[in-house]
């Protein structure tokens, strides 16, 4: 979900920053566009170093000892 997450905020942000002319009252589209590009690069790198991490964990099963097997 991370991953998606920040490779559409930086979809959104450069069509935002390049492709549209809105005037959306009290901020630049510009700087809206910016702000989503440099917020999905880091849920992107977050994301990647999250999934990094969550690879290199290792699954330890523990057994608990109850005396000699059934004969």
């Amino acid at each position: 979900m991370g991953i998606g997450l920040g490779i559409f905020l930086i979809v959104v942000g450069a069509i935002l920053l390049f492709a549209l002319n809105v005037n959306i009252p009290y901020v630049s589209d510009d700087t809206l566009g910016i702000i989503l590009l440099v917020a999905g690069a880091l849920t992107l790198v977050l994301a990647l170093v999250l999934q990094a991490q969550r690879g290199r964990t290792k699954h330890v099963q523990e057994t608990r000892y109850d005396g000699p097997p059934p004969a």
